[in-house]
């Protein structure tokens, strides 16, 4: 599918607090290059994988991490989901998973998650025995019910040194799953 064919949205990135965090500076970097206003929210343990200054070189904006960030008197989650287009949260870990399941809203992501009144997409990544674990795979299906959509994960070579299931996909794949949706929610006005 040709970017040119989508129109820029204002989306925010979420960036969970695993490895593959480093892909996920990719796909900002993939998303700004066709357009896109991208804003991006951190866990605290995503800024252990990767600086938050990566992030702001790359989206020209200093990413939020707290709750109670003061260039957002409204609250972060509130003025981060005015007007967005599309949350994506890549890497989305167990633990995201889990708050986004249930309703936690215990940090900016999860309570961002919360306040999103649009298109929900998210790319997990974890361990195998992680991935296969009954209580993850029941999240999973909560949220799928619940309208997110899923990307992933692929099999592949994981950083606990084994291949198995749980590798967050390309940022290309996880592009090219938003402009399709993108496509449709456009050409159905």
């Amino acid at each position: 599918m040709s970017s040119a064919a989508i129109a820029p949205s204002r989306l925010v990135v979420g960036v969970g607090g695993g490895i593959a965090a480093f892909k996920s500076a990719a796909l900002v970097s993939r998303l700004v290059q066709q357009g896109h206003q991208i804003r991006v929210v951190m866990t605290r343990g995503a800024a252990q994988f990767v600086a938050p200054a990566t992030f702001a070189a790359l989206c020209g904006q200093q990413p939020a991490i707290d709750l109670f960030d003061v260039r957002y008197p409204l609250g972060a989650h509130i003025e981060l989901a005015e007007g967005c287009d599309g949350l994506i949260v890549a890497p989305a870990t167990a633990r995201l998973l889990a708050s986004f399941a249930h309703g936690l809203a215990d940090d900016l992501l999860a309570t961002l998650y919360l306040q999103m009144r649009c298109p929900i997409w998210i790319a997990p990544a974890m361990s195998d025995p992680m991935w296969h674990a009954p209580a993850v795979q029941r999240n999973l299906e909560q949220l799928r019910r619940d309208g997110v959509h899923v990307i992933g994960p692929a099999q592949g070579w994981l950083s606990c040194r084994r291949i198995g299931d749980g590798r967050m996909v390309e940022p290309e794949q996880i592009v090219e799953e938003v402009h399709r949706h993108l496509q449709k929610g456009s050409s159905a006005e």
